[in-house]
């Protein structure tokens, strides 16, 4: 199909191309529609027989460069990028272009010019090159937006992996009537003309459409998130929020189910929420190893639960899926998952991706995974950055429908998690790793974290990711192109509107000098939904000696195994104590500080303004529980002062 007839068949289905698409392939003989990501994969590589292909451009000024290196290998497509900052996503790529309302950086402001001026630049530039163009559907069950991408031709693993991610609807399929909401427009040449080499992805929003420009081919700022974005805008205007979280269901050895929602910023462990507990060789699982002394902290877990995957990232909590139940439903809200594999280091690290990936049933698109032409691409050979140093953020595009088991029909959640990276904390090195196995929190304490959403401690996925930076309001900030008050707000009202939803909060990577990986989060999955709906018994829990943390437990046993009490309150530890954890919670309220007062405007709904007030007054735990009542007859807590009434 030329573009002459895919406009004349736009135009008998009563679709409207954009006017800057139109205007890019009206003037463009030299494209290639596409309409299934296979053949989107076979050009990815230059075609049917080569198995090596270089994605390079002319830069004015600089040359021939080379953008990355792509393999055909057995299980798909291998794309490796030349440069290291590439590998990962910077947190400062999003620029508005738009005057609508927003509170992120405006591309005028940022550049010292407006838009306009290089859009037309962006426009003549795609004119003069061989283009690949297809639609796509951001979202899933007709939830979501509806696009067209455009890019350059060379630059087919892009492609592959928006068509992955994106699902790919072929040009017959496109419903008559529907109305095309976005489009993301491909220009990777720009970083180096215009942008000092950094990743820019710009967005410019109307009333009706929203339009990604993105100015660099790592697809996780565009592709992925710059889409995300779009969702985004979508739900801030009608009302409602795409959560960025994995959602899985679980079923305990004794058929008890229980569906987690586990969110976090980047790194925060939500693709880990899906993934099995690793055995030691004796069937053993060990909790943490002491960072110190080296020793290890084993436990007997006969039986581990099985479990469903649902969303691995982000999920649709849209009014239409929403049940007269108290608990939230969502749907996911992807067509594939870009997977962190950093954690998978040796094969056997993981038995249930390693077999998915080396033999898929279609044809899979790899990151920062060392390749050859023709082998099979294995998701523990990472990239290095530099000899010796292994790329931290390797990454596979795993489409749902190949994932055994996957949910494709919305679900009621029972826990909403919250991960948080921790560093080590000590006396002599104090640090907020002072978060125990896990924590209950009360709806407001809940909604707090969403709003500050710790980066957290040696972040993979973000370039200069270190320190204890601030990913925004329910973590997914950095990808919202709207007013951050409004998100705050849209949060608070549906946590406010689930009053049987519980909340937890769980550490990764270290729970004082115990390095810990990601096993809270899977030991909290284990333990939780064994007990189902039961409640903890009166004497279990207390109030956190550092209040954000919510209650903290004073023993948890799973399966006749006795989770230590180091492990759930920090300051027990003695390379730590109460000074050094108490140093810690400083050092996390310096930060809730910090964070919190960006949210007090005159547009925070009032009951907002009281959590947030009374988090900067230090309130006790109850203080929050007083605010938004946490509904006993459906949380994981005993109501102590209604038992105490009735024994008197």
């Amino acid at each position: 199909m030329v573009v002459a007839e895919l406009i004349q068949f736009l135009k008998e289905r009563n679709i409207e191309l954009p006017g800057t698409a139109r205007e890019i392939l009206s003037d463009n003989q030299d494209i290639t529609i596409y309409n299934t990501v296979a053949a989107i994969s076979q050009d990815a590589v230059g075609g049917e027989c080569s198995f090596v292909y270089e994605v390079k451009y002319d830069i004015p000024g600089k040359g021939e460069y080379t953008e990355a290196i792509v393999h055909r290998v057995a299980n798909g497509v291998s794309a490796n990028f030349t440069e290291p900052y590439m590998r990962r996503r910077d947190p400062d790529t999003m620029v508005i272009a738009d005057k609508m309302p927003g509170d992120k950086s405006r591309f005028s402001d940022r550049f010292g010019y407006d838009f306009s001026i290089l859009k037309e630049e962006t426009i003549q530039w795609l004119k003069q090159q061989p283009l690949a163009v297809f639609f796509y559907f951001a979202g899933r069950n007709d939830i979501g937006v509806t696009g067209v991408a455009i890019a350059p031709a060379n630059a087919g693993f892009f492609s592959m992996g928006l068509a992955m991610l994106q699902k790919i609807v072929p040009v017959d399929s496109l419903v008559p009537g529907r109305i095309i909401e976005s489009a993301i427009y491909v220009a990777p040449t720009f970083r180096h003309t215009h942008f000092n080499g950094k990743q820019i992805v710009v967005h410019d929003r109307s009333d009706s459409f929203h339009e990604v420009y993105s100015y660099n081919l790592y697809p996780g700022p565009s592709a992925k998130k710059g889409l995300y974005g779009a969702l985004l805008n979508k739900g801030e205007k009608e009302g409602w929020i795409t959560a960025h979280c994995s959602t899985v269901q679980v079923i305990s050895p004794y058929d008890n189910v229980t569906t987690f929602m586990h969110e976090g910023a980047s790194g925060g462990g939500k693709s880990e929420m899906l993934q099995h507990i690793v055995r030691e060789p004796n069937g053993q699982v060990v909790v943490g190893e002491n960072i110190f002394s080296g020793e290890k902290r084993p436990i007997n877990l006969p039986l581990s639960c099985s479990f469903h995957s649902v969303t691995d990232d982000m999920a649709l909590c849209h009014p239409s899926i929403q049940k007269v139940s108290g608990k939230l439903s969502l749907l996911d809200a992807e067509n594939a998952w870009f997977i962190r594999v950093d954690g998978i280091n040796e094969y056997g690290d993981d038995p249930f991706l390693e077999k998915n990936t080396i033999k898929p049933k279609q044809p899979l698109l790899f990151f920062n995974i060392n390749s050859n032409p023709g082998c099979t691409a294995l998701i523990w050979e990472h990239i290095e950055d530099a000899p010796g140093v292994r790329c931290p953020n390797p990454r596979v595009i795993l489409p749902r429908d190949i994932v055994p088991g996957v949910v494709n029909k919305p679900v009621t959640v029972d826990v909403r998690s919250f991960g948080v990276r921790t560093p080590p904390c000590s006396r002599e090195n104090p640090s907020y790793g002072i978060i125990g196995l896990f924590h209950i929190l009360p709806p407001a304490l809940a909604w707090l974290w969403r709003l500050v959403s710790p980066r957290g401690y040696a972040n993979p996925s973000i370039i200069g990711g270190e320190g204890m930076g601030s990913e925004g309001v329910g973590s997914y900030w950095p990808f919202a192109t709207g007013k951050m008050v409004t998100h705050a707000n849209l949060l608070l009202e549906q946590i406010i509107n689930t009053p049987r939803m519980r909340y937890t909060l769980v550490p990764n990577q270290h729970i004082g000098v115990w390095k810990v990986g990601f096993k809270p989060q899977l030991l909290m999955r284990e333990y939780l939904t064994r007990r189902g709906n039961a409640k903890f018994r009166p004497d279990q829990y207390q109030e956190a000696r550092c209040p954000l943390l919510g209650y903290e437990f004073q023993y948890v046993t799973i399966e006749g195994a006795k989770i230590p009490t180091r492990f759930l309150q920090v300051y027990r530890q003695t390379e730590v104590g109460t000074d050094g954890y108490d140093a810690g919670a400083d050092i996390l309220y310096d930060f809730f500080r910090k964070e919190l007062v960006k949210y007090l405007s005159p547009e925070l709904s009032s009951t907002g303004k009281k959590v947030i007030d009374a988090c900067l007054s230090e309130a006790t735990v109850e203080d929050y529980n007083s605010i938004i009542p946490m509904n006993y007859q459906y949380s994981f807590l005993t109501n102590k002062d209604l038992e105490q009434g009735i024994s008197e």
